[in-house]
């Protein structure tokens, strides 16, 4: 069985890698920069060749070298670059400093010379002035030989069974004299009950205090709870099926608050801000605010904001985020809640790519096939990898993203004791 084949840049831990997976892509390359979304994106992925390097340093030819392909002819190249700068009276954008990771985004679509590609960004670059912006990228497509969709389309996550108003613009294009896509039509919308209330609360287990999993037994589960967490099978998932222990909650370190911060938060009511915190407090019956990333230690090593959970006086886990985002439960994210919560945030939710993926299939005149080879996720210690070792095993100076100032408390335990021993 041949899958149509893609390579994700500005991979992050890899929501587009699984939603194009999902739709039927084999992702045979990721690249980021940040060792320790590498790591995790290497956990996940582990057919996937993992590039630790900036776009700015990378060829068409090393990638194809690397990702095993040669000259075979590339399906998709997905990504989402970021996009700082903005033009000026007489000055391109794309030539602005700021946005050189916009420009080696579309530089590398010319040197692999996908059929399609899908650029994946701010809702911002569609309005105002920013929209300049926009337009130089959707020319520089379009001199290097791509069909562009103009009527380009800001999607909402929560059209697409995510229960999270999530919108972000995705601009998609295909080589010229190739079929265009079509954007996906909403398919549904699932609430924050759906997507947790079978999972128990984490605070009834010490170990999360330590550790980042447990042993547990889930509760009844809705259908979306039932296909994330493995007890139901999803007929829209041609994904590979991973090996993995749905016994054992994962990504759910605790967080702890003060017996104040605790009796604000049972006073809120549901889909109100708490006013001292500013955190929201879900409602069972809503979907969730958009889960943001936070800030690196030269920004102030923010954590985002994380909202309260709409029945324990308490902030949500990472796993609770990755539910709320449409992640499946084998999925695993770093052990700690920063760099955690700084991967949810920084991608896209798996079932809106999926959706988006499920398009660019159409136009390429294939059927999704679900293949029959099991994955299995073995590599635990990336789970807990600390950014020093992360830099180190992929030959990168650990100074390449900006280190955390204020660690986690728990961060010595979590590097000694989060893994899941088999």
């Amino acid at each position: 069985m041949t899958r149509p084949i893609g390579i994700d840049l500005f991979a992050g831990a890899g929501g587009l890698s699984l939603g194009f997976e999902q739709a039927g892509f084999d992702i045979v390359a990721s690249v980021d920069i940040d060792p320790i979304h590498c790591a995790i994106h290497k956990f996940n992925f582990p057919n996937c060749a993992t590039i630790c390097k900036s776009v700015v340093d990378l060829t068409g030819d090393e990638l194809r070298r690397r990702a095993g392909i040669g000259r075979r002819d590339l399906d998709i190249v997905i990504g989402g670059a970021p996009c700082q700068g903005f033009s000026l009276i007489g000055k391109r954008a794309l030539d602005d400093s700021r946005n050189q990771l916009v420009y080696h985004y579309v530089r590398l679509v010319m040197e692999l010379k996908p059929k399609y590609f899908v650029f994946e960004n701010v809702k911002g670059l569609t309005i105002g002035k920013h929209r300049r912006f926009l337009q130089e990228i959707i020319e520089a497509f379009g001199e290097g030989g791509y069909d562009v969709v103009t009527d380009y389309k800001v999607l909402n996550a929560k059209d697409y069974f995510v229960p999270q108003d999530r919108r972000r613009l995705f601009l998609m294009g295909a080589r010229a004299g190739l079929q265009l896509p079509t954007y996906p039509q909403p398919t549904g919308q699932t609430t924050v009950g759906e997507a947790i209330s079978d999972l128990p609360d984490a605070e009834a287990f010490p170990e999360l205090w330590e550790r980042d999993w447990v042993k547990v037994k889930l509760g009844k589960p809705s259908h979306y709870a039932a296909m994330l967490s493995g007890r139901k099978e999803d007929p829209q998932d041609f994904g590979y099926l991973r090996r993995f222990d749905p016994k054992v909650l994962t990504c759910s370190l605790l967080t702890n608050h003060t017996e104040l911060s605790r009796q604000r938060f049972a006073a809120t009511t549901p889909d109100d801000v708490e006013p001292i915190s500013r955190f929201k407090k879900l409602s069972l019956d809503g979907i969730c605010n958009t889960l943001r990333a936070g800030t690196a230690s030269d920004r102030g090593a923010f954590t985002s904001p994380r909202p309260i959970h709409p029945t324990y006086p308490r902030v949500i886990t990472v796993r609770e985020g990755a539910r709320l985002h449409s992640y499946p439960d084998w999925f695993r994210f770093h052990a700690t809640k920063w760099h955690g919560f700084r991967q949810i945030g920084n991608s896209v939710p798996p079932l809106l790519a999926r959706a988006v993926g499920g398009e660019i299939l159409k136009a390429l005149g294939k059927k999704p096939q679900k293949p029959s080879e099991t994955i299995d996720l073995r590599e635990e210690s990336l789970i807990g990898i600390s950014m020093s070792d992360a830099a180190a095993m992929f030959g990168v100076s650990s100074s390449v993203i900006a280190p955390r100032t204020r660690l986690p408390r728990l961060l010595e335990e979590s590097q000694k004791s989060v893994l899941h021993g088999r």
